[in-house]
């Protein structure tokens, strides 16, 4: 059997160096790569297919769990972090396990031997809709979108409106469109309640870009938005907005 192929994606030197000076000892693991950031670990994981992934969580440019949205199936993960409030969220997200740095060999051959019990069975993917406002700590400032091999990252003060598109969420905003593989249970869930507003099953609206209200028809209205678009807002959706605004 050909050696579980592993990479390291964490933007501290001597971490990667703690994790791979462990590792030397197991033959039955072979490091593939390591990145210092998610847009370097996105592609090195694209390039690498690996079966485990030792992944910091705080990180420039893209966070651990933002690249995780976007891997369509990310295979086994150990959390390697100095970030223990984050700690209940990984399980959640049913990571092999979360190493709190500094760790010591024992803890890490823990983990290891956690991560090759699920390496070796059929395991759901891990659960990235779990990313919720708990782990946020506060709203998402912003969402990730991955376009072929091109990343975005859309602030969220940009957005005017979402669309359910089939399995994926249509992010609008005033300088373009953008598809994410998201339900918009999920985006609803992340986005400050303050802001944004699920108005519809089918459409999330951003509150400050509604133009007007009117009636549309016997349990809906159709909101005018300020870019032009017009969106049906269902009774259920009216009600929230009811709520928010102080009607």
């Amino acid at each position: 059997m050909s050696a579980y192929k592993v990479i390291i994606i964490d933007d501290e030197p001597p971490a990667r160096e703690v994790i791979k000076h462990f590792l030397k000892d197991h033959e039955d693991f072979e490091l593939a790569g390591e990145a210092e950031n998610g847009f370097d670990g996105l592609k090195l994981i694209q390039a690498q297919n690996p079966d485990l992934i030792f992944l910091d969580i705080q990180m420039p440019k893209l966070t651990g769990f933002e690249l995780l949205e976007l891997i369509d199936q990310p295979p086994t993960i150990i959390f390697s972090t100095a970030y223990d409030q984050y700690a209940l969220k990984a399980f959640e997200l049913h990571a092999a396990d979360y190493l709190l740095k500094p760790y010591n060999r024992e803890r890490f051959e823990d983990g290891l031997a956690k991560a090759k019990t699920l390496i070796s069975q059929t395991t759901a993917p891990l659960a990235t809709e779990s990313l919720v406002r708990e782990y946020l700590q506060e709203p998402a400032h912003r969402l990730v979108v991955k376009d072929g091999t091109k990343i975005d990252i859309i602030p969220t003060d940009e957005i005017i409106r979402i669309a359910a598109q089939d399995d994926y969420s249509e992010i609008i905003t005033a300088k373009g469109k953008h598809l994410k593989k998201q339900t918009m249970k999920h985006l609803e869930q992340v986005l400050d309640p303050k802001k944004f507003v699920r108005v519809h099953r089918s459409s999330i609206v951003q509150v400050s870009q509604i133009g007007k209200i009117d009636k549309y028809g016997k349990e809906t209205h159709l909101a005018q938005l300020k870019n032009g678009d017009e969106v049906v807002v269902s009774a259920t959706g009216y009600t929230k907005l009811k709520e928010l605004l102080g009607w």
